[in-house]
């Protein structure tokens, strides 16, 4: 089937009036399938099948609609990757309520903000993270909203997630209704952006957009019937949620679920246990993945890709060897899932050209424009990464939750395209490469420099483990590049170590873009998703220099 067919199929199917999430998601598939491999540290696991999931599901659901949870509303998850999660999932959603996802590394101030944002009638949390649902200095009470334990004990007002499925609720309506119908443009998920560049956003996430999930699934990662598929990304944010759960139910697609904290031993360790031939990760995973040694470690992969972050050239040199395949990168928001790849379908296969986040998936239409005007800017010229929106039937966004003036500015005046908040180029070919967030553009002298030009280049250096490249203001040329630079364990930042960077970026990169100055620091800031926040670099840098300090950097 052409693609362009597929695509109007999964449209048809998704964006019915009449579609239901549980029965596309899970009471469609056989009840014998596996839906996931839930792998434990140690490495036991436990399949869980479909049958057991519409079985679970269903009696969580009964147990929302108990507890009054109604279609529409808000319906929070606070919880790390798990049998339990998956069920509580497909309940909310055979209710017909909307899950609010809440990333297990929050604080309690992230918490508390998505909560209030939402109104989220109830919370499911894993035990270990009730602590951060109780305001410092208080104790659990009956304030809303309500909340419901798993993975330990419920004490005082608290609900079991246990004594919820089996049916020991204290609620008068114990009946189990039937799945709830939402419609294509009904709403499953509310997902909040990650705050990189101001507050968090929230994105009502509609049914109909699992089409493009699956499209993704399907043509960029290239996931066959036969593959053990494991997607490592976390749930609580979109690539996780996208691609590790939503479209894996709606393929009815066996998937890994690790149940553990992440290390590059027992990456390496599953893909020799379960025979893993289809991978999805951060290019952080695969940064870790090389730091370790993948000496005698035995895998099966047949397809490997990255998002969530530029992919470093570096990485995909190390991965032809150890892995004996080149990660694939590719690129997507929260706001629209993945839209730009280097796909690995056979027939949407292209040869890699480094930095390229490749071109327009099936179902998408992406481009650069001028950085001024609305319109496409030619080959090789930086400008704003863009979506059509006429020519992208996958295209679900339809704006941020009780935000219009900032939906708004994702948009050109006249609607035609949306706007990603990234910059790059385009190459004659159709390949778009990635450059920066708009506000992370360094323009020096009249040259506008990319972070992620310069940082692909400082990573090839074996003693760097990660590094960021922020603009600093100058009297002469407006702006000049700082560089800020992890070094590897046992390695320390010194003036010599200081020139040979710079010498790389000139050497590698252009005589003009090397950083003046390299900060080598012990971390960099990042969102709880991983990205780096270059912005509290600069606010930290500004903070410094009118200090008239410097702690911790050669400068050059």
């Amino acid at each position: 089937m052409a693609c362009e067919e597929r695509v109007r199929e999964l449209l048809d199917i998704f964006e019915a009036p009449g579609a239901c999430a549980a029965e596309l998601l899970c009471d469609r598939h056989p009840a014998e399938a596996v839906a996931f491999t839930i792998v434990q540290a140690d490495l036991s696991h436990k399949d869980l099948t479909y049958g057991e999931l519409r079985e679970k599901s269903t009696a969580f659901a009964a147990a929302l609609h108990g507890l009054g949870v109604r279609p529409g509303d808000a319906v929070a998850t606070l919880m790390g990757k798990s049998e339990d999660l998956i069920i509580a999932l497909l309940g909310i959603w055979r209710r017909g309520a909307v899950d609010v996802p809440l990333f297990t590394a929050f604080a309690a101030d992230a918490i508390a903000f998505r909560l209030n944002a939402t109104g989220s009638k109830l919370v499911i949390c894993d035990a270990d993270q009730r602590r951060k649902l109780v305001p410092a200095g208080e104790v659990p009470s009956d304030a809303t909203p309500l909340v419901v334990v798993a993975h330990g004990e419920a004490l005082g007002y608290d609900l079991s997630f246990n004594g919820l499925l089996s049916g020991n609720t204290a609620a008068e309506d114990t009946d189990s209704p039937e799945a709830v119908a939402v419609g294509g443009n009904g709403t499953l998920v509310q997902l909040f952006t990650s705050g990189t560049t101001g507050e968090p956003k929230g994105v009502p996430i509609p049914l109909r957009s699992v089409a493009s999930f699956i499209a993704y699934q399907e043509f960029a990662l290239d996931v066959q019937p036969d593959d053990v598929f494991w997607n490592a990304a976390d749930p609580g944010w979109a690539y996780g949620l996208y691609f590790a759960i939503l479209a894996p139910l709606a393929t009815g697609t066996r998937s890994i679920l690790l149940q553990g904290g992440f290390s590059a031993e027992r990456t390496w360790q599953i893909f020799d246990r379960f025979k893993v031939t289809n991978f999805a990760a951060a290019p952080t995973v695969y940064r870790s993945l090389r730091a370790g040694s993948a000496a005698g470690a035995g895998h099966r992969l047949r397809r490997a890709s990255s998002a969530g972050e530029p992919l470093t050239p570096d990485v995909i040199t190390w991965s032809k060897e150890a892995l004996g395949l080149a990660v694939r990168d590719q690129y997507g928001q929260t706001e629209h899932g993945m839209v730009v790849g280097n796909a690995w379908r056979e027939e949407l296969q292209a040869p890699l050209r480094e930095g390229s986040m490749g071109t327009s998936l099936p179902g998408w239409s992406a481009d650069i424009l001028d950085p001024l005007e609305d319109i496409a800017a030619p080959a090789g010229t930086a400008g704003r990464v863009a979506i059509e929106v006429a020519k992208s039937p996958l295209m679900w966004f339809t704006g941020y939750a009780g935000a219009a003036e900032k939906t708004a500015d994702r948009y050109t005046a006249d609607g035609r395209w949306y706007l990603t908040g990234d910059a790059g180029r385009k190459d004659e070919d159709g390949f778009i490469y990635f450059s920066a967030r708009d506000d992370d553009v360094i323009i020096m002298a009249g040259y506008r420099i990319g972070p992620f030009d310069v940082e692909s280049v400082l990573a090839q250096h074996p003693d760097v483990v990660e590094c960021a490249a922020v603009g600093a203001p100058d009297e002469i040329r407006g702006e000049v590049l700082e560089a800020y630079v992890v070094l590897r364990e046992g390695v320390g930042g010194s003036g010599e170590l200081a020139e040979e960077l710079q010498r790389l970026v000139k050497m590698k990169l252009a005589a003009h873009a090397y950083p003046r100055r390299i900060h080598f620091v012990d971390h960099l800031p990042k969102t709880p998703s991983g990205k780096v926040q270059r912005f509290i670099l600069r606010r930290e840098r500004a903070a410094g220099a009118a200090a008239g300090t410097a702690a911790g950097d050669i400068a050059k």
